[in-house]
């Protein structure tokens, strides 16, 4: 295998093939790709013939991730530091490159992979990290997106989305895997031979190409695989249509197919989107279970313990069809009977639940599932039949609990249809289910899963997230990682748990100055983003107060605006008070349809504008929205955050990640008890944490007896201003309309308590100012966060599920 010095040497010999002293940038980005892809390819090589040597009674079984998202970032950091390239192929740019052109100028050129939008897909991206990591035999399984969920843009304060053309200049780190095609059916019908056995007929027919993107630990040569489908049309053109002069109508089945391509989530407030959606994910179960059986059949000759040597893993619902499709395969493809085919499923199939509001549950009209997927309707039905009879035997003359547990919903007499209840599918499909924190566990089965966790007590399961701290602390802050190296020794790198060698370190002066002085070139850079994307300069000695995640009213970025607004207030009122200078550093993007979402967008643009627009407030606050939230930019506004805002209502996140990367990078949180922000404070205690807001049990209670949030604001004269100032159309140019919605929702509903909460966040706030002013205060528990961070790596994650979920010792 070439030696680091070898590859450097390639990276040099291609980067001066693309022009030796003035290289374009993506050319020389791309040459350093190839260098890291040679060496990729072998590990990659290694770890299948590694994996595939194990035989069927192997210990770990290999994993199957599927998600609709994997949000991967760049590839080209963590590769080079994955391979132990990045000091000498730093040195070969420098050498060959002109001055301004250093490895930072080239790792910029990389687009970041649009193969995800939220905390769900990163969550699968860093449990790939992890994957290799810990040598764990596993797939990845997504979609090829060419344009991702969308690129945002901001005009005229309000968000405008386009097509992300991440690959337009291509990609150089997927691998197309030409000998990895299946054939992938919608539509049709279902025939029965006169032996009993059915088969379906389908009408349309695409082509799932593979598509492998490979993903290298850090410390041995063992790499992960997350293979993307690519969808083709069965058929090149149709000929008679070309030869009549109808070109357009010749191809229009190739455009079709095509569409499954372009855009993650698209739209689904009309039919078409609806339809688009589940082909999407009919589309990535098929071609993934496919995939899984024919690798068990060429390792093994057999499909006999194909259960016990591979785990299927649904992260959401988004997946939540591969039993149905894996049922199928097993009885009409391979010819099994149904017990013996439902007895491997079970095995096989787990479920991560995400969402513990029962609107966000998918679920698929009945009659759109029967013209796209017939056979698997038929499926569905059977397995609905043959659950309901268990619950009827075990409950008899329960008809509400049947109703409740049923796979499918009947519908009603106003005009609701009947549909498919995919969590009910991935429950009933599945030998484990998870939440990912114990708040939302612990939640997921006294509430929306109640009933299911009564008929199967063992199936429920909690493994809390974690984050790779490989791209999270030792690629996004390479000064803090070099600060720990230099306190605690390397081993955190390997064993996240070792930061806890800091805390006896917390209270030293000379460790807050360094971590002050991290902080600062940090929050440099990042003002410096701000100054090139924006125009707009903000104090680098300010308290940086970030809260970057995707927009929606649980996660309460509104909440967020209420506060500055009765900030900017107090400083109208007092300029000349002592006041703590604070930067607030909004980003994340609304979901296209999602109205209310891009209202909050709106209103942050305008609150913005005024408050730089008046002389009185200066340096004292600032408010900048950063468009087109990331991956990328993630790594360079959570190094120089002060304060993570991880506001959502009680009860309402599930875990979150982006609470657990800022807290590892020396960020403080202001939270309420939600998510994993709860395990966080158990972790490095809550007085380190700045908590707020109603716990989940009072959350209830109010809505309960009855919320008035209307009363609550007539209350609070602080509220009273803001909502107020916002209803007159202070912040819309005199335009009292722009915000009514917001406002009468507010006051009429407020479903998440943002009324309620305030005055409890503003006094949080308040502490958080008065900690600032203290800079070894302030330090000491920066440090003291860190600290108790290490229960949060990915690793500690991935080696749970291996434990409690993908195990086979005992169904649930």
């Amino acid at each position: 295998m070439a030696s680091p010095a070898a590859v450097a040497a390639a990276a040099v010999a291609a980067v001066a093939s693309v022009g030796a002293t003035g290289a374009d940038l993506h050319a020389m980005m791309r040459a350093a790709a190839g260098a890291c892809r040679e060496l990729l390819d072998r590990r990659w090589a290694s770890t299948q013939a590694a994996d595939a040597a194990r035989g069927a009674t192997a210990e770990v079984r290999r994993v199957h991730y599927l998600s609709m998202e994997f949000l991967m970032g760049r590839a080209l950091g963590n590769a080079l530091a994955a391979l132990k390239l990045e000091e000498p192929v730093r040195a070969a740019f420098s050498a060959q490159a002109g001055e301004g052109q250093s490895l930072p100028d080239v790792l910029e050129r990389e687009s970041d992979a649009a193969l995800g939008n939220g905390g769900l897909g990163r969550l699968a991206a860093c449990f790939l990290d992890s994957f290799a990591e810990l040598g764990l035999p596993s797939f990845g399984y997504g979609l090829r997106y060419q344009y991702g969920m969308f690129a945002q843009g901001i005009r005229d304060g309000r968000q405008v989305e386009s097509p992300d053309d991440w690959m337009a200049l291509g990609n150089p780190w997927e691998v197309p895997r030409p000998e990895c095609r299946y054939p992938v059916g919608f539509g049709g019908h279902v025939e029965v031979d006169p032996s009993g056995a059915r088969r379906w007929w389908p009408t349309e027919h695409l082509i799932a190409q593979a598509y492998d993107f490979i993903v290298p630990a850090h410390h041995s040569e063992r790499v992960s695989t997350l293979r993307q489908w690519h969808a083709q049309a069965a058929a090149p053109i149709d000929f008679a249509a070309f030869c009549r002069g109808d070109h357009h109508g010749a191809a229009a089945h190739r455009v079709a197919a095509d569409s499954l391509n372009w855009v993650l989530y698209p739209d689904d407030s009309t039919e078409a989107g609806r339809r688009l959606r589940l082909k999407q994910e009919f589309f990535l179960v098929s071609a993934s279970m496919q995939d899984l059986i024919a690798r068990h059949l060429r390792e093994t000759g057999t499909l006999a313990g194909l259960g016990r040597a591979n785990a299927i893993h649904l992260n959401d619902t988004h997946p939540a069809l591969a039993p149905a499709e894996l049922m199928r395969l097993l009885l009409d493809d391979h010819g099994l009977g149904w017990d013996e085919a439902w007895v491997i499923t079970r095995e096989a199939v787990s479920y991560t639940n995400h969402t513990l509001m029962p609107e966000a549950l998918e679920t698929w009209p009945v009659r759109l599932f029967e013209q796209l997927l017939p056979r698997h309707l038929e499926i569905v039905y059977e397995i609905n039949h043959r659950f309901l009879e268990t619950v009827k035997a075990r409950f008899p003359g329960d008809v509400d609990l049947l109703r409740r547990v049923s796979l499918i919903d009947e519908g009603d007499d106003r005009g609701n249809e009947r549909r498919v209840r995919m969590a009910a599918l991935s429950i009933v499909a599945s030998h484990r289910v998870n939440g990912v924190a114990a708040l939302h566990s612990d939640l997921m089965v006294k509430t929306i899963f109640a009933d299911y966790a009564r008929l199967f007590p063992g199936r429920f399961h909690n493994v809390t997230n974690g984050v790779t701290p490989r791209r999270w602390l030792q690629q996004a802050n390479p000064g803090l990682s070099a600060l720990l190296d230099e306190r605690i020794g390397t081993g955190w790198r390997r064993r996240l748990d070792e930061l806890e060698q800091l805390r006896p370190l917390a209270a030293d002066v000379g460790l807050g100055e360094a971590l002050l002085a991290v902080k600062r070139v940090n929050k440099q850079r990042l003002a410096a983003r701000v100054q090139r994307e924006l125009g707009v300069t903000i104090n680098v000695d300010s308290l940086f107060d970030v809260q970057i995640k995707r927009i929606h009213e649980y996660k309460r970025q509104l909440l967020n605006l209420l506060h500055v607004i009765s900030r900017y207030q107090a400083i109208v009122a007092n300029p000349t008070a002592d006041w703590v200078p604070r930067t607030v550093v909004i980003a994340g993007k609304a979901a296209s349809a999602y109205v209310t979402a891009k209202a909050i967008i709106e209103l942050a643009h305008d609150v913005a504008r005024v408050i730089d627009n008046d002389p009185r407030v200066g340096d004292k606050l600032k408010l900048v929205f950063l468009p087109n939230y990331g991956v990328s930019l993630a790594e360079v506004i959570i190094p120089a955050a002060d304060l993570s805002e991880q506001i959502s209502t009680a009860g309402t996140e599930a875990s979150g990640t982006g609470n657990m990367k800022f807290a590892l990078n020396g960020a403080l949180t202001i939270g309420t008890w939600d998510g994993a922000n709860i395990e966080m404070a158990q972790a490095f205690g809550e007085r380190n944490m700045f908590t707020f807001g109603l716990k989940t049990e009072k959350v209830e209670a109010l809505k309960r007896a009855g919320y008035e949030p209307r009363r609550v604001v007539e209350q609070n004269p602080a509220l009273f201003d803001v909502i107020d100032a916002i209803a007159r159309g202070e912040f819309s140019q005199g335009d009292p309309g722009r915000y009514r919605t917001l406002i009468d929702k507010l006051l009429g509903e407020d479903q998440y308590l943002l009324m309620a909460d305030f005055a409890d966040y503003l006094r949080a706030q308040r502490e958080v100012d008065a900690l600032f002013r203290d800079p070894a205060a302030w330090h000491q528990r920066v440090a003291l966060n860190i600290a108790g961070m290490g229960m949060f790596s990915s690793d500690r994650t991935i080696e749970e599920y291996v434990d409690r979920v993908w195990s086979v010792k005992r169904l649930g």
